[in-house]
């Protein structure tokens, strides 16, 4: 075994990491490499004593413990960017964690940011047995049922431990999470590649979060083609550290689920006060979290964020942002929500779905020089909707035009450009093995809808996902609504590479 984690995710020029490290056969070689567009490394180390470490049975909540093997101390001449970690033993087995390099403080700072959507890497991430959803390890060893494994999911979260394989080191060849082609006639439902997932026993948790080939670092490879540079930040410094200010736009990307209360609290500043933030993301903002210990521990209760805290405690409640008793639905910040979105191509959530949106408002800003028109679709090919999508209810103006309905934190301001239908979930009894069964539907219709009644529930099921923008304070926001915009730019789709040059020149002006 060899495996390896750094004692932060994220650090200046100047400053130096702590790599924690256990490794059966020592001794161990680091190279560590910055990656984008392309891939280069920018410091290697070799001879480095590694002993054999035990993991502690609580690594996924307290974490590892492992005594640091090495410092890693960030050069001066170091890009801000994603640096990949690669520690390899004596015979040649290879454990990759992370670094997200901040700009020097003195550093002429890009016109656009990144934020790195690490909070969503830590709550996926089942390394030492469970996640934020599930005791994965028993469920992939066939320990636990699906439902049992659920209900051994944990809400403190060690970032002190690594990351399991496929969500920090994804292959080039890891499956999208969402179904390339429509469902044949009376075809058995699935989702994604089963065959691919079984061959690398893949867990239903591992493609949902991560950088490397996956959602963030098409669009990193994309943007630096195009010529954009970019300061890069993770959730946590958000969290911790007044980072925004002076940036022109600020990007999201991909799978931004989970937020902390001050990362929150810094981007509507930011908007307020005149930023614009380009959400090109699905299920965006959707869970409340906070850190203890120094930024060492995630608390994420999710479900059970209401009865999870110890009696007499003072700590802020992690759950839906959008519960009544947090009363701060990220829609009042995205514009959006997963509430009024869902799946599309994925197991019967659309399963025979259009893939892309259909064009209603051909005029908006957005589109300019793309040559599309009202009743267009685009990304339907790719497909552009899939996976996870937000949305809004909407009816249609005396124009033609969907309107949004302000409900749940949606702006009345909302300009919707374009929609597709999606589904919050499968609905029951409907002749098919459930595979994207609804979590907690009761609760979801109580926040949604005010009550948790069988057709409130039905009502939940049938959403849409929506691209969009709007103005809040003196700032601007975009969203496209979706997971999977990034693999539209990947795939070099002109309507999709128009509409983000538009969003990113307008936000970085």
């Amino acid at each position: 075994m060899i495996a390896c984690y750094t004692d932060r995710y994220t650090a200046r020029p100047g400053e130096t990491v702590m790599l924690h490290a256990s490794a059966s056969h020592g001794p161990c070689t680091l190279r560590i490499d910055r990656v984008g567009r392309e891939r280069h490394t920018v410091w290697t180390l070799a001879d480095i004593a590694v002993g054999d470490h035990p993991t502690p049975p609580d690594a996924d909540r307290a974490g590892c413990r492992w005594p640091v093997a090495t410092g890693i101390e960030i050069g001066a001449d170091w890009a801000s960017g994603y640096y990949d970690v690669q520690l390899t033993d004596a015979r040649g087995e290879v454990a990759h964690h992370f670094v997200c390099v901040k700009p020097a403080v003195d550093a002429p700072r890009a016109r656009l940011a990144i934020v790195l959507t690490t909070n969503t890497y830590l709550a996926y991430n089942w390394w030492g047995g469970a996640n934020a959803y599930s005791n994965v390890t028993a469920l992939m060893t066939g320990q636990a049922s699906f439902d049992d494994a659920m209900g051994q999911a944990i809400g403190v979260l060690s970032t002190q431990r690594p990351f399991v394989p496929l969500i920090v080191s994804a292959p080039d060849d890891i499956p999208r999470l969402v179904n390339m082609r429509k469902r044949a006639f009376q075809e058995q439902p699935w989702a994604a590649d089963p065959e691919w997932m079984r061959d690398h026993a893949f867990s239903p948790y591992d493609g949902s979060a991560g950088f490397l080939n996956k959602w963030e670092h098409r669009f990193v490879e994309w943007a630096e083609t195009a010529g954009y540079t970019l300061d890069y930040f993770t959730d946590y410094d958000l969290e911790v550290e007044e980072v925004l200010s002076g940036y022109a736009g600020v990007l999201f990307v991909g799978h931004s689920e989970y937020w902390g209360i001050g990362e929150r609290a810094q981007v509507e500043r930011y908007v307020d006060a005149g930023g614009r933030i380009a959400i090109l993301s699905g299920n965006t903002c959707f869970w409340r979290v906070r850190f203890e210990d120094d930024g060492a521990t995630m608390i994420n209760h999710k479900w059970r964020g209401l009865e999870a805290e110890p009696e007499g405690s003072a700590a802020p409640i992690t759950h839906l942002w959008s519960l009544p008793e947090i009363g701060e639905p990220e829609a009042a910040l995205t514009g959006l929500s997963f509430l009024f979105g869902g799946y599309h191509r994925l197991g019967l959530c659309a399963a025979r779905g259009q893939g892309g949106y259909t064009i209603y408002n051909d005029r908006h800003w957005a589109l300019e020089g793309t040559d599309l028109f009202y009743g267009d679709v685009i990304g339907d090919a790719l497909p552009l909707i899939g996976y996870e999508s937000d949305g809004c209810r909407f009816d249609f103006g005396d124009d033609g035009l969907p309107r949004a309905i302000p409900q749940l934190g949606v702006p009345a301001n909302l300009e919707i450009i374009g929609v597709a239908p999606c589904a919050f979930g499968e609905e029951a009894d409907r002749g098919y093995a459930p595979v994207i069964p609804p979590e907690r539907l009761a609760v979801c219709a109580r926040v949604t809808y005010g009550d948790d009644s069988e057709a409130s529930q039905l009502r939940m099921l049938r959403g849409h996902a929506v691209i969009a923008s709007f103005r809040r304070g003196t700032g601007e926001v975009f969203n496209t609504g979706t997971t999977e915009w990034a693999h539209g730019l990947a795939a070099g789709d002109p309507f999709i590479d128009r509409i983000t040059r538009n969003v990113l020149d307008r936000f970085s002006a």
